[in-house]
């Protein structure tokens, strides 16, 4: 055994009681009222690395939520890594499905239940334990080290696109290990290679002055919500395409080489139907429900609301009428480009009688996508496969962590993903999970990482 292994397991305890206190904090980013917390979640961070041994620990000011910088930097001659996380957590609604409260952490069946367990307080924490274990076994690291834990990732990380050119040299490292992120089960690791980035938009459709007798004005008046609905139907084909002008010009096409990549990873369609309780899977024609996931971009209507929506029935015809949109991009696409052409195609398709506004949401990322030969990958590859004892599939996720395409932008540094979160923990949904088993293999994982990393 280990000298920092055998202090992980000493210690265990400990871990796990420190893993509940930071769940009870109620750090939404979302939610103004919770900005006090995502602050109170920056200062047990910053606390808990220099309780590591981490040196320099500061909370740096973003204009939104902050991030927690800190670092060890006393291994001349060996690559600098910078690890990344997100203390900040989902809103907790609807609340009455949680079977327990989300902020007061319940353990059961060797599983940890509570808004964050997974996504991302569970894994962030992870690394911490890792580099205190090293610290105080061997009384060193085997790299240089930097840590980058930020309060705004729910949120779409917003400020971080002005706040990191103005910390570049602060955060100069080598590569990046990313904490928010998982593997495909408890025997099957995975190598993540590509995420899809985000933009999206709110359209307000603005109609008559005031609600107006359906029956007096139906007939001679444009509805707003027919305006709003055949705005949205405009945009999208009975096939799943998108037929938006433009919106595929830069979506990088797959290779056969990628195609096979994603095509060996495992997919049962028919549980997929049956877990989620869909008659069918649905997407753009031509391509995997796996390829459409992961390297297809999509257009999504996320909420739409408009006039009379209590029980009963009044005969009105609404003033106005509102719908939020997304659209997750793949590699190439621009978030600001697709905008525009949204734009484009909302003056071009918007009905006679109606007016219509747009707000851009603070949603905006870039995708991201490693390229093939990233040595942060190949380390990865070969930590899994002495954990898992085989090969790790090389997959793409159809979510977002815009920080990743930041990192290349602006430290010119790729991401190598390191979680050890599972598909089935309930992430942004009532009544979230994190396995105890996967917390403490993650601790062992990270130090074996980080040792490979400094050879």
């Amino acid at each position: 055994m280990t000298v920092w292994q055998a202090y992980l397991d000493a210690h265990e305890a400990r871990f796990s009681a420190e893993l509940l206190d930071f769940l009870r904090i109620p750090s939404i980013s979302a939610i103004p009222e919770h900005a006090p917390d995502v602050q109170r979640a920056a200062e047990w961070v910053a606390a808990r690395v220099t309780a590591a041994g981490l040196e320099h620990c500061t909370i740096l000011p973003t204009g939104g939520h902050p991030v927690v910088y800190a670092d060890w930097l006393h291994a001349p001659g060996k690559p600098t890594v910078l690890i990344y996380g997100h203390f900040d957590v989902q809103p907790v609604d609807p609340v009455e499905l949680w079977t327990h409260p989300p902020f007061a952490p319940h353990v059961e069946d060797g599983c940890v239940y509570a808004r964050g367990a997974s996504d991302d307080k569970g894994n962030m924490l992870v690394p911490i334990l890792a580099l205190e274990a090293l610290l105080q076994s061997t009384g060193r690291l085997p790299v240089n080290v930097k840590v980058f834990f930020e309060g705004q990732e729910e949120i779409g990380s917003p400020q971080l696109g002005a706040f990191l050119p103005q910390h570049k040299e602060r955060f100069a490292c080598d590569l990046v290990l990313n904490a928010d992120g998982g593997q495909m089960s408890l025997t099957e690791p995975i190598i993540l290679v590509g995420l899809r980035g985000i933009c999206g938009l709110q359209i307000d459709v603005k109609g008559p002055v005031m609600d107006l007798h359906s029956g007096m004005y139906g007939g001679i008046i444009m509805n707003p919500i027919h305006a709003l609905v055949m705005l949205l139907a405009s945009m999208r084909a009975h096939d799943g395409v998108i037929t938006v002008e433009g919106f595929y010009d830069q979506v990088r096409p797959l290779s056969a080489e990628d195609r096979t990549k994603i095509a060996a990873v495992p997919f049962d369609a028919e549980a997929t139907k049956k877990d989620l309780q869909v008659p069918a899977l649905f997407g753009e024609a031509g391509f995997s429900p796996v390829e459409a996931n992961w390297a297809r971009p999509t257009l999504e209507v996320n909420g739409i609301w408009g006039g009379f929506q209590d029980a009963g029935t009044k005969t009105v015809l609404p003033s106005a009428a509102h719908a939020k949109i997304t659209c997750r991009l793949v590699a190439d696409q621009d978030p600001d480009q697709i905008v525009a052409l949204l734009r484009a195609h909302i003056e071009r398709h918007t009905p006679p009688g109606v007016t219509v506004s747009l707000q851009v949401l603070d949603s905006h990322a870039y995708p991201y996508l490693a390229p093939a030969d990233f040595q942060g990958n190949q380390v990865v590859r070969e930590v899994l496969r002495e954990l898992y004892g085989r090969e790790p599939y090389e997959v793409r996720t159809g979510g977002s962590i815009p920080v990743c395409t930041l990192f290349a932008q602006h430290l010119g540094v790729y991401t190598a993903s390191f979680g050890f979160g599972l598909p089935d923990e309930r992430i942004h949904s009532p009544d979230e999970f994190f396995r105890l088993e996967s917390f403490r293999k993650g601790q062992g994982a990270y130090c074996l990482l980080l040792e490979r990393l400094g050879v």
